[in-house]
C-alpha cells in the first residue's frame, strides 16, 4: 500500500504530466499544478522542492511508460521481422490519442535543453534507449547493424511529422517504408549466406580426366 506521500507525488506528476505536454513546461505555474492536482503548494513544495524536480519526475515517468508500453506491444508479436513492424503499430495507435502532441523528449529539449542539462540529458538518453532496442531487434534478425539506426530515423520523423500535421497516417507511411528496408536487409542477409556457407570445389570435387 502506497504511503500518503507517494499517493501525492504520484497525483501531482499525473496533473504536471497532463499540463506540461497540453501546454509546454515554461506556460505552466504552480498555481495551476496545485489546482490540477489538488494538493496544497505547502505539500507540493514538501515533495518537490523545485520545479525542475517536478519535471524531471515526468519526464522520468514518460521513460518508464514508453519503454514498458513498447516492450510489451512488441513482445507480444512472433517474429523479429514483425517485431520490428510492430514498433510501427505502437506508433500508430499513439498518434490516435486525443492528447498526442508529439514525442514528449523532443518537445521537452525544443524548450528547455539549451538552458537544462538535466533535461537535455534524459532526452538523449531516451532516444539512445529507443535505438539500443532496435538494435537488438535487428541482432535478432540477423541484419546488418545500420538497419537500426535507419529504422529509428523513420519512427523519430514519423513522430514529429504526426504531431505537426495532425494525422497518423504517418505511422503507416513510416512502417511501408520499415518494410521495405528490412526486406533489403534480409535479402542482403541471405545472399551473403548463400556466398559464405557454399564450398568451393575441392580436388575430390573435379573431373577427372
Amino acid at each position: 500500500m502506497n504511503s500518503p506521500d507517494e499517493e501525492y507525488r504520484d497525483r501531482i506528476v499525473s496533473a504536471a504530466d497532463r499540463l506540461y505536454y497540453a501546454r509546454g513546461f515554461s506556460s505552466v505555474g504552480m498555481d495551476e499544478l496545485r489546482d490540477e492536482s489538488g494538493v496544497s503548494l505547502r505539500r507540493l513544495y514538501r515533495l518537490f522542492p523545485s520545479k525542475n524536480d517536478i519535471v524531471m519526475a515526468v519526464l522520468r515517468g514518460r521513460r518508464r511508460m514508453w519503454t514498458e508500453g513498447l516492450a510489451e506491444y512488441v513482445d507480444a508479436v512472433g517474429p523479429p521481422e514483425e517485431k520490428l513492424l510492430a514498433v510501427y503499430d505502437f506508433l500508430s495507435g499513439w498518434f490516435c490519442e486525443d492528447d498526442f502532441r508529439g514525442c514528449g523528449f523532443v518537445n521537452a529539449f525544443a524548450e528547455l535543453g539549451a538552458v537544462n542539462p538535466e533535461v537535455a540529458e534524459i532526452a538523449r538518453e531516451h532516444k539512445a534507449s529507443f535505438q539500443r532496442d532496435l538494435e537488438r531487434l535487428v541482432a535478432e534478425l540477423g541484419a546488418e547493424p545500420s538497419l537500426a539506426a535507419q529504422l529509428a530515423l523513420l519512427a523519430e520523423g514519423a513522430q514529429t511529422t504526426a504531431a505537426i500535421s495532425g494525422d497518423p497516417v504517418a505511422a503507416t507511411h513510416a512502417r511501408r517504408a520499415a518494410r521495405t528496408l528490412v526486406g533489403a536487409a534480409l535479402a542482403g542477409r541471405d545472399a551473403e549466406a548463400g556466398v559464405t556457407g557454399g564450398r568451393s570445389p575441392g580436388a575430390d570435387d573435379r573431373e577427372r580426366p
